[in-house]
């Protein structure tokens, strides 16, 4: 099989659907199948994946996390392609077709997120809205483009050889698993013509959550990478590049973008980015996720990609 589209769900009756949906009216001239791999939903989640006879549903309710349900999912995956997205979005009609001849050119691939069709515009003012023109970029390794498992895709060899998604990280297993990739020597290519339309949390509760587990797999992130630097242009010298702040030096910038749009506040949309930086900075200064070990460069066990 060609390719296999990988969906972790947790309790995501009422988006589900509209995703599945999506996925159903692809005409894509390939071999392929889609996993829901539910992560012990109690709503009727696994009932409406159940009458879906398109659909496999894989159980992945032994542990929590999304990561752990996206490893399970690829783990039962048949297609030699693994693509990434989530029960809450929408894909294009075009999707699977695009990220299909993205992968058979790079075997790492992030698509393009468009926030415009399913948010409003008090949504989309409550926080940044990134992977619309190219990668993402964080501290600590800002020189390395990343992506979201909304729209990231693999060719499976590669997503076993590097272990999957890390579980120890609740949060950004997604740029944890794009930072391993880079660190390794594989490329992570963008490809706009590859579209998912994203939803956004809504209310002020939903901004503030969303903010700090964004902060806390921060946290993980800074903890895993904060002791590399860049790779210095010139070989001949011997100063390391920053990677970004770290540590109290980003909790006391963020206090001070806290204060600052505090100060701005006109609208409710203001006010929920209010609530997603208090958020971040609550979750990055507080952390709450088991410190992890520092990286180390692996040696990839198997074929070169």
């Amino acid at each position: 099989m060609d390719l296999t589209v990988v969906i972790a769900a947790r309790n995501a009756a009422s988006t589900l659907p509209a995703q599945l949906d999506a996925l159903a009216r692809q005409r894509a001239d390939l071999d392929w199948e889609v996993v829901v791999a539910d992560n012990g939903s109690t709503d009727g989640t696994r009932d409406l994946v159940r009458d879906r006879p398109d659909v496999r549903l894989i159980d992945a309710g032994d542990f929590p996390g999304a990561g752990h349900a996206r490893n399970l999912g690829a783990l039962a995956a048949e297609g030699r392609w693994l693509v990434f997205c989530d029960a809450d979005d929408v894909v294009a009609d075009d999707w699977v077709t695009r990220i299909a001849a993205a992968l058979s050119a790079a075997p790492l691939v992030a698509g393009r997120l468009d926030w415009d069709l399913l948010n409003d515009d008090d949504a989309r003012r409550s926080r940044a809205l990134p992977q619309v023109t190219g990668l993402q970029a964080t501290a600590p390794l800002s020189w390395l483009g990343h992506a979201s498992a909304s729209n990231l895709a693999v060719h499976a060899d590669l997503f076993h050889a590097l272990g999957g998604f890390d579980v120890g990280a609740r949060f950004l297993q997604d740029t944890d698993l794009c930072w391993r990739a880079q660190l390794s020597g594989v490329a992570l290519r963008f490809a706009p013509e590859a579209v998912v339309h994203m939803r956004l949390r809504t209310g002020l509760r939903g901004a503030w959550r969303q903010g700090r587990n964004t902060g806390m797999g921060q946290r993980w992130l800074t903890t895993r990478y904060g002791h590399l630097s860049a790779p210095d242009p010139d070989p001949t010298s011997s100063r390391p590049a920053p990677g970004g702040p770290h540590g109290a030096t980003r909790v006391l910038r963020r206090a001070a973008l806290v204060a600052a749009r505090a100060a701005r506040i006109r609208t409710r949309g203001d006010l929920a980015a209010l609530c997603w930086d208090t958020g971040f900075g609550l979750g990055f200064a507080c952390g709450g996720l088991p410190d992890p070990a520092p990286f180390s460069r692996p040696e990839l066990h198997a074929r070169s990609v």
